[in-house]
């Protein structure tokens, strides 16, 4: 006898419910087997979001630079001090100059004299000498960073022997804390300069790829934070980009040495990242030695030579700066604080300029407040 469509359409519907069953037994079986099979590997792990947050030598936790500031009856009775000021430079370049630019320019308006400068090639024992022959000057301030913190706090103790004002860009002498041996330390955000460098080689390479990391490997705190900054912004924003080499330098002179083997133990290599300017200089030399123009590199400071690259359309994927002359005007004023005596922050930061190809003149004169020479863009 035929069945009616009413009775067809529950037959159906009790088969389909039967298959449905049956396909979710197998698969809650599967499923199961799976999670009991040891070779089946786990759902990969969120990343987890690097910290923002950095640390001074001697923990001290950064505050803006905004936060030095005079009154007026302060900066009136710092003009009327006769007060005189030198600095003791770890070494020269594009980003000391501006620095010390930018304290210069604060001085004048501070009615401070500058009677000295010196630099020490990254060699502590001419940094010692250059202590002594500041010292006779008898400065009331020195704007200093140590190349060796540990010797440092033997050779600069004349600076504390005759009761100078001890401003510290970035490195203090081992042992010394601010409110005591210095003022204070006004450097640059190492957690945002680390970020803005795994952004750019990270947008340049277009979220893909090996890449080489060549960073300082002495005990340095302020490059030691930024260049694990970098490796930690880059792991978390392009997943799919990887370290597939990492070398680290004391020596600057050393990197394209160090550089050319990367390269040549690395042919998919697209990208570098260099801890500071002066240092990608050779690096930039031996990529173009080996003839890649497809590896890019990244690094901190804004140099001529490396700008020159970039601006070519080269080598280059951008540079990031540190708030040069932002940096200098704390640093004098930090040191007017101490001919005070009046208490400073321990810490304060700048924030740090993304400078890329397409926005070169407008960040040079961001971080060094003047266009870029004709050297760079080659007008």
């Amino acid at each position: 006898m035929a069945r009616s469509p009413l009775t067809a359409t529950r037959g159906l519907r009790v088969g389909i419910a039967g298959a449905l069953a049956s396909a979710l037994v197998l698969t809650g079986c599967a499923a199961q087997d799976s999670a009991a099979d040891p070779d089946t590997p786990d759902a990969p792990a969120a990343a987890v979001e690097p910290s923002l947050e950095f640390a001074g030598p001697n923990g001290e936790i950064p505050g803006a630079l905004a936060e030095l500031e005079l009154t007026a009856d302060e900066l009136v009775q710092v003009q009327e001090g006769d007060h005189t000021a030198a600095f003791v430079w770890h070494t020269s370049g594009d980003f000391v100059a501006a620095v010390e630019e930018g304290a210069r320019a604060r001085f004048e308006e501070l009615g401070i004299e500058v009677v000295a400068s010196t630099q020490a090639n990254f060699d502590a024992g001419t940094q010692a000498n250059n202590v002594q022959t500041v010292m006779a000057l008898e400065p009331d301030i020195v704007v200093a960073i140590a190349v060796d913190p540990t010797s440092a706090a033997t050779s600069f103790q004349p600076i504390l022997d005759q009761g100078s004002q001890l401003v510290i860009m970035t490195t203090p002498p081992e042992g010394y804390t601010a409110g005591e041996e210095f003022v204070s330390i006004v450097t640059e955000d190492l957690a945002k300069a680390g970020r803005a460098n795994a952004e750019i080689l990270g947008d340049a390479l277009g979220g893909e790829g090996e890449v080489g990391y060549l960073s300082f490997n002495a005990n340095f705190w302020f490059t030691n934070q930024r260049d694990q900054s970098f490796k930690d912004w880059l792991a978390y924003s392009y997943p799919d980009i990887t370290i597939v080499e990492e070398q680290g330098f004391a020596d600057e002179t050393a990197t394209q040495a160090a550089a050319a083997a990367m390269i040549a133990k690395n042919p998919e290599l697209k990208g570098i990242y260099v801890s500071w300017a002066t240092a990608a200089q050779g690096v930039l030399a031996a990529i173009r030695a080996a003839g890649r123009t497809d590896i890019q590199i990244v690094t901190n400071d804004l140099d001529t030579t490396v700008a020159a690259a970039m601006n070519t359309g080269g080598n280059v994927a951008g540079m990031v700066g540190n708030g040069s002359l932002d940096i200098g005007a704390g640093l004098a004023l930090a040191g007017a604080y101490g001919v005070l005596g009046k208490e400073a922050p321990a810490l304060v930061a700048s924030d740090p300029t993304k400078v890329t190809k397409a926005d070169l003149v407008e960040g040079w004169k961001a971080d060094y407040g003047v266009e870029p020479p004709a050297s760079v863009t080659g007008d």
